[in-house]
């Protein structure tokens, strides 16, 4: 399986896990950190489809680009997991696991603003 059907696949398993974690979130007393994972993750869900449409059109530089929209899918599951478990568990995934996810989410981010300043197609 090629990356870009790997990343479009997860994207939609993200939209997917998004939808149910809001709907889970109606139904759950308390349950704002479910709903943040599931808005994180409907966020995102797009933003990944988009990026690699994108970068297979030559508008991302392509490893760079590879390697930034796998950061923010890593990113948006790691913070979306922590929020979940504490969610529905009342513990963190681990220590930290949130700030790790968001902080790799917010590197996705800058690494798809250089691969775009650095994409060869004009």
């Amino acid at each position: 399986m090629t990356a870009t059907r790997i990343q479009l696949t997860l994207a939609a398993l993200m939209g997917l896990a998004g939808v149910g974690l809001l709907a889970a979130a109606a139904h759950v007393t308390g349950a704002i950190n479910v709903q943040t994972a599931g808005q994180m993750l409907l966020f995102h869900a797009p933003t990944v489809m988009g990026a690699t449409a994108a970068r297979k059109a030559g508008f991302l530089h392509d490893g760079l680009g590879r390697i930034a929209i796998s950061v923010v899918i890593l990113g948006v599951a790691l913070f979306a997991a922590d929020l979940t478990r504490r969610g529905f568990a009342g513990e963190a995934l681990f220590p930290r696991a949130a700030p790790i996810g968001g902080f790799l989410m917010l590197g996705g981010w800058v690494g798809l603003t250089l691969s775009a300043l650095l994409a060869k197609r004009t």
